[in-house]
């Protein structure tokens, strides 16, 4: 009679993970981020890294409690509170050989490190990214999660708009191989914006497979008022045009469009006021596309139609606006205020993202 075979059952686990998130003014959000990574269900080990920068609002004892309830969490010192320092020092000081990135203000939809470990494994990547799933609360944040969410908002990347994986140019926060985040020196300290497609691009420079899966999303919650949009894309887009003019053969020409359209607009009204009154074409047919986008947006309510009026103006105009400033001076020194909140402001309010 022939010896029947055992059935082996595998039992090996995943990689051993660090997740690492920098942490400034976050004290409605840091419970949510972390509680999104520890409530995965993930076979291997994991650790979580807090990089806390100087907040002025509670959010440093929201991590204290954090760390006190789970012990797979450490809390960091990260006195300048830029996020390039804090997370170079939770890489340095993490003990796994891969390495997950997540903000304080995003979310992990559950499965995103199972199946964003199997993924990189797989592709042999260095860097592996999935969407930004921007989402809001707030009438304001729901239009602007959806300017996110479109290629007339702020562009077709695929981690805005999704697409099919493959090869990518940047990633949206990110699973690294550790190795090759050592292998480039780490984030450039001297960067406040931009930081991830700096990166991605000195890693594709040496070799390394940076990589899009639409299988991964992490939930976005954007700014949710006037004054932090327009802080943010200010600064995005200072950034946007120094990191351009240092690297032009890497950036995509959609990062021209905003500052093209200042110019168009700029040159148009002086045109008006020396009397030409085809001046006014470049303003009033973007106002035309702004209000059409507003009209026709699926799944915004009318409250929210009306502020994607105010929002897709602010965005491109204050992108553009930076984008020029940063391209013929510098973005040394340019630091992005809209994090910076000291009114503690609940989530359900969209105050504070």
């Amino acid at each position: 009679m022939p010896e029947a075979k055992a059935k082996s059952v595998s039992t090996k686990k995943a990689p051993a993970i660090s997740v690492i998130i920098p942490v400034l003014n976050e004290q409605s959000h840091l419970a949510a981020a972390v509680n999104s990574v520890l409530s995965q269900k993930y076979s291997g080990d994991l650790e979580v890294l807090l990089a806390l920068g100087p907040s002025r609002d509670n959010t440093n004892q929201v991590a204290a409690d954090l760390a006190k309830a789970d012990k797979r969490i450490r809390m960091i010192d990260n006195p300048r509170g830029l996020t390039t320092v804090g997370l170079n020092e939770a890489v340095r000081q993490s003990k796994h050989p891969i390495i997950v990135r997540i903000d304080a203000h995003s979310e992990p939809a559950q499965g995103y490190l199972e199946k964003g470990v199997k993924i990189l494994m797989a592709k042999k990547a260095d860097l592996l990214g999935g969407i930004m799933d921007a989402k809001g609360t707030s009438a304001f944040q729901k239009a602007v999660a959806w300017a996110y969410t479109s290629r007339f908002g702020i562009g077709g990347a695929k981690f805005h708009v999704g697409g099919d994986e493959g090869e990518a140019e940047s990633a949206y926060l990110g699973i690294f191989q550790k190795s090759a985040l050592e292998r480039v020196g780490g984030y450039d300290e001297s960067i406040v914006r931009g930081e991830d497609w700096d990166l991605a691009q000195r890693i594709k420079k040496t070799g390394g497979l940076v990589w899009f899966s639409p299988e991964l999303k992490v939930t976005y919650w954007p700014r949710g008022t006037w004054q932090k949009l327009a802080r943010q894309f200010m600064s995005t887009g200072i950034w946007r045009g120094d990191l351009t003019r240092r690297n032009s053969s890497g950036a995509s020409l959609r990062y021209w469009i905003p500052p093209v359209l200042v110019g168009a607009v700029a040159w148009g009204l002086v045109l008006l006021a020396n009397g030409h009154w085809f001046g006014i074409l470049p303003a009033a047919l973007y106002l035309l596309g702004v209000a059409f986008l507003s009209s026709s947006a699926a799944g915004l309510s009318l409250k929210s139609r009306v502020a994607l009026l105010i929002a897709l103006p602010t965005m491109h105009f204050a992108w553009g606006l930076g984008f020029w400033r940063g391209y013929f001076f510098s973005a040394l020194g340019i630091v992005d205020k809209s994090r910076v909140n000291t009114d503690g402001a609940a989530r359900k309010k969209g105050s504070n993202k």
